[in-house]
Order: C-alpha cells, then sequence, then structure tokens
C-alpha cells in the first residue's frame, strides 16, 4: 500500500468512534477545490495505469512505510476503536482488501472514505465483510462532473457505487463540498433525486484556507448559512437525515 499520510487520532472521521486516519497516495481526480493536492499526484505514478508517468511528483512529502504503520497501529489498541482509510483514492490500490484485512485482523473497525469511481472494488470489499462504514462524496450534479473533477468522469460507475452503497447494510453516508458557483440549489436538487431514500447526506463547507489543487480557488469566500440551510432543506425532501459541516 502506498501510504501518504497518517493522522494518529480524530474524533470527527468516524461517528461515534476514536480513530487514526490513513491516507492513501494517488487520485484519479483532480477536483478544484482538494485540498490534499500533495496526495493527488501519485509519487509512483508507475503504481496506477491510468496515470500518466508525466504527471509531476509530489516533492517534499515521505511516504510512511507499511510495517511502520502497523507498528504504531499495534500500540493503539484498546485507545482506538477504528481506522479510516481515505485518500487520495483508496480504491485505485489493488492490495487495498489485503491491506484491510490485516487492520481487521488486530480488532479495529475499518471506515473507507470513497469517490465512488470503482464500484468493483467497493463491492468485492463488502462481499469480504471488510468494511464498517463507507463515506462516497457526489461532487455535484452529473452534469458538472467533468468540471469538478477535472477529467472525463465514469458517470455509470458512479451510479453503481452509489446504488451498491445504499443497498449494502452497512452504516454509511455521502457528502457534497458546496463551492459557491460551482455547486448551487439546483445541484443539490439534482443530487438528490439520485440520492433518494439515503440515510445521510453531509453538506460540507468549502474550505479554502488551505493549499488547493487549482489556487484560484484559495481565498474564495463560502456559502453563507442561510444559503446552506435552504440546501440542506432541499436535502431533506429526498433522505432521511442531512447536515452541515
Amino acid at each position: 500500500m502506498v501510504i501518504g499520510g497518517l493522522q494518529k487520532f480524530s474524533l470527527l472521521d468516524y461517528p461515534e468512534h476514536l480513530s487514526a486516519i490513513i491516507f492513501t497516495q494517488g487520485c484519479n481526480f483532480r477536483c478544484q477545490y482538494c485540498y490534499n493536492p500533495m496526495l493527488v499526484r501519485p509519487i509512483k505514478p508507475s503504481k496506477f495505469n491510468h496515470i500518466s508517468s508525466k504527471e509531476e511528483k509530489t516533492k517534499g512529502h515521505s511516504l510512511i512505510e507499511e510495517n511502520d504503520l502497523f507498528v504504531f497501529l499495534k500500540k493503539r489498541l484498546g485507545k482506538l476503536d477504528a481506522v479510516v482509510i481515505t485518500g487520495g483514492e483508496p480504491t485505485l490500490h489493488k492490495d487495498l482488501p489485503i491491506f484491510i484485512k490485516k487492520i481487521k485482523k488486530l480488532g479495529f473497525k475499518v471506515k473507507l472514505d470513497t469517490n465512488g469511481t470503482n464500484p468493483k472494488m467497493i463491492k468485492k470489499l463488502i462481499k469480504e465483510k471488510l468494511l464498517d462504514y463507507i463515506a462516497m462524496d457526489l461532487k455535484a450534479d452529473f452534469s458538472k462532473y467533468d468540471l469538478i473533477t477535472g477529467v472525463q468522469s465514469n458517470l455509470e460507475n458512479i451510479k453503481k457505487s452509489i446504488k451498491i452503497i445504499i443497498e449494502s447494510g452497512l452504516d454509511y453516508e455521502f457528502r457534497t463540498t458546496v463551492v459557491p458557483k460551482l455547486v448551487e440549489l439546483s445541484d443539490i436538487k439534482a443530487m438528490g433525486k439520485t440520492l433518494s431514500g439515503a440515510n445521510k447526506w453531509y453538506l460540507q463547507k468549502f474550505q479554502s484556507d488551505k493549499e488547493l489543487v487549482n489556487d484560484r480557488f484559495t481565498g474564495m469566500a463560502g456559502c453563507g448559512a442561510g444559503e446552506m440551510e435552504k440546501m440542506k432543506q432541499e436535502a431533506l425532501r429526498h433522505v432521511k437525515f442531512c447536515e452541515i459541516r
């Protein structure tokens, strides 16, 4: 597993659990407002067939050895409940199932964060009972996906992942980062139809005070509280629970 970072403790990322967060390296999206640019471009491009070797290599970002990670996790037994695997996009890694099995063997619950582009991997992980919680990002109305992600998106795969997750029987959530001019009330209406009947949908405030993939968004003001509340109320017409965070 190519590991790009580790957050040793979190109270927020796995609901009602103390967790550590593992950041995998590399992503097949180039979302303009992503605040983890150091994880988007892989340090070892050859590991990802669909990412060109001409991609700029990340500078000054050290990887964490897998053995060192498991030494850390063993020391946290009885202190942490769970491990969150995020990215980047974790499902790009073919060894993800083996990696999660090692974590589960230690007794930790596992939450996966995904962009939904690899429904086959998601289905495999669910079938093998390797996940306890899934969080999937729904970027925007499908008509805007390519604009936001910076690549040509396979929307059928996104739709398949949504269906798999809703029918999984696991705890799950969908989440959307609300970026001014990219995600508007009309988009929430359209996405709501796509997520109809889903359990949880979080609308996330845009963070522009960090290094972003597209620095044009750095420092941009987010949506106001009133506008966010309107989006929340629209979302609640389609899903069972929605919250702004």
